[in-house]
C-alpha cells in the first residue's frame, strides 16, 4: 500500500504543476474551504427564509411584502452557490479517503450528498418559479403560494434532512475508521445524525443542525491541515 502510495506521489511529480495541482485538490484544506463555504452559504439560506416566511397566521401573505420577498429571492440566488460547494466537499472527501473507501459506505455516502442536493434545488426552484410568476397581488392565488411552501417545506425538512442524517452517520463513521476525525467530534456527529433523523417536520433548527455540523468539520479539517505530519519510522 505505501509502495503504491510513494510511486502515485512520484508520478505526481514528474508531473510537474499538473502533478503539484492535484496535490492540492487531493489536501484536507481543500475539503475545509468548500465545507466551510457550504456551512455559510446554507445557514445564510435557512435564517433568511426564516426571518421571511412567518410563523403563524397567514403563510400565503408574505410574497405581497416586499422586504419578505426580497429575502426569499436572496436565499434563492445563494443556494446554487452552496450545492456547488456541498459537491466539491463531497469530491475532496472522497478524495482524500481514496483506496481507504468502503464500497458500502461510499454508496451512501454519495448517494446521500447527491439526493440532498437535487432536494434543496427542487425545493429551491419551486420557490423561485413562484417569485417570477409574482407581479402584483392578483397574479398568484393564496392557495398556489401556500402549495409552494408546502412542497417546498416537504422537500427539504422531511426528506432532505433524512438525506443529510445519512450523509453526517456515514461521514462520522468513515472519519472514525480512518481516524481523520476525532473522537469530540464523531460523538457528535453521531448525535447530529439522529436528531436530524428523527426531528419532526417543520423544525427549522434541526435543519441548522447540518451546516454546522459541517463548519465544524471543516474548521477540524482546516486547522489539522495546518500541523506538520510525524515523520516516518
Amino acid at each position: 500500500m505505501h509502495q503504491d502510495e510513494d510511486g502515485l506521489a512520484e508520478s505526481r511529480a514528474d508531473l510537474g504543476p499538473r502533478g503539484r495541482v492535484l496535490d492540492e485538490i487531493r489536501t484536507p484544506r481543500a475539503a475545509a474551504i468548500a465545507g466551510i463555504a457550504f456551512a455559510l452559504l446554507l445557514g445564510a439560506v435557512i435564517i433568511l427564509m426564516y426571518l421571511a416566511l412567518p410563523g403563524t397566521g397567514t403563510r400565503s401573505t408574505w410574497i405581497t411584502d416586499t422586504a419578505r420577498r426580497d429575502r426569499v429571492s436572496l436565499a434563492m440566488q445563494l443556494t446554487p452557490y452552496a450545492g456547488i460547494a456541498f459537491l466539491w466537499f463531497i469530491g475532496v472527501i472522497r478524495s482524500r479517503l481514496g483506496a481507504r473507501e468502503d464500497k458500502l459506505f461510499a454508496t451512501a455516502f454519495l448517494g446521500s450528498g447527491l439526493l440532498f442536493v437535487a432536494m434543496l434545488f427542487a425545493a429551491s426552484a419551486d420557490v423561485g418559479a413562484l417569485l417570477s410568476l409574482y407581479d402584483g397581488p392578483d397574479s398568484v392565488s393564496p392557495e398556489y403560494v401556500r402549495q409552494v411552501g408546502a412542497v417546498s417545506t416537504a422537500l427539504l425538512t422531511t426528506f432532505g434532512i433524512r438525506m443529510a442524517a445519512v450523509f453526517t452517520m456515514v461521514v462520522t463513521n468513515l472519519g472514525r475508521r480512518t481516524g481523520i476525525v476525532p473522537r469530540w467530534l464523531v460523538a457528535v456527529g453521531f448525535v447530529v445524525a439522529v436528531v436530524l433523523l428523527l426531528a419532526p417536520p417543520r423544525t427549522v433548527w434541526a435543519v441548522l443542525l447540518f451546516p454546522l455540523w459541517v463548519l465544524l468539520l471543516s474548521l477540524h479539517l482546516l486547522v489539522t491541515s495546518f500541523r506538520p505530519e510525524p515523520a516516518a519510522a
